[in-house]
């Protein structure tokens, strides 16, 4: 992708960035992040509640012995990010991290540093060809695919207008037994109207997104061991305060989070 196409063409990454308050931003992402914020004045709440479902996720992998994480759909990177949550608690803690778009690319390389012994990496590449990422030879050279792994899609497969099932089993059927899947994308089970009037902004856009139910998330967990309390919307995963939370910020929100362990 040429640096022309990317300031013509808004990206999934960025646009997330802006919804983050990050300064990552083309002025085209701007624009359709106005467009997607009439339909759904309440998406930088779910970006935000996403960022924090993966912080309380990877601590949560990272105090159940998980030391080798891969993190697809990676976006702009945005601190704290899931290596220096990771290896807060474990301090050897081996993270790759992919994404598809050259301008991330450029953002992690700069950005992402990690401390020995600890090792963080960054690879170009598609979820929807789990094999080549599995094979990329910087991945094979940090993690241990004979060991459990950290599996992380977050805010990732609503951009992916694929067969999810598919992917999520290519990749854990080449991880060991004890690794984790980590997963939180939008669903329009609360809000139809306005999540699918969004999904509706980003393809007249040219961008993937497809929005998914309660039945087929909890599919892609079908031969996990899901961890409590399941398949939630993210704010209501493991979080001390969620029986206080209003059934209004569901809606809000429209998204849902798991995690699963290979048993």
């Amino acid at each position: 992708m040429d640096s022309e196409h990317q300031l013509d063409q808004p990206h999934t990454s960025r646009v997330y960035d802006y919804f983050l308050g990050g300064k990552d931003n083309y002025e085209v992402d701007r624009r359709a992040a106005a467009e997607i914020l009439k339909v759904w004045p309440d998406i930088r709440t779910a970006a935000r509640l996403n960022r924090q479902f993966m912080h309380r996720s990877t601590k949560f992998l990272a105090e159940a012995g998980i030391r080798q994480f891969l993190d697809i759909g990676t976006g702009i990177p945005t601190e704290p990010n899931l290596h220096q949550i990771a290896q807060e608690t474990a301090p050897d803690a081996r993270v790759v991290y992919v994404d598809n778009d050259p301008v991330v690319l450029a953002h992690a390389r700069a950005l992402m540093t990690a401390g020995m012994p600890g090792a963080t990496t960054y690879i170009h590449g598609d979820v929807t060809d789990p094999a080549s990422i599995l094979r990329d030879p910087e991945l094979t050279e940090i993690l241990d695919l004979s060991q459990p792994i950290g599996l992380s899609m977050i805010a990732l497969l609503h951009f992916v207008e694929d067969d999810i099932l598919r992917i999520v089993r290519t990749f854990l059927d080449a991880m060991a037994p004890g690794s984790y899947l980590v997963i939180c994308t939008i669903t329009s089970d609360f809000a139809p109207e306005q999540v699918l009037a969004s999904q509706d902004v980003y393809r007249v856009r040219k961008l993937p997104a497809q929005v998914r139910t309660h039945e087929e998330v909890t599919a892609w967990f079908a031969d996990l061991d899901l961890v409590e309390p399941g398949v939630v919307p993210p704010h209501r995963w493991r979080l001390l305060e969620a029986t206080d939370l209003p059934a209004a910020l569901d809606a809000k929100v429209s998204c849902y989070c798991a995690v699963g362990r290979k048993p």
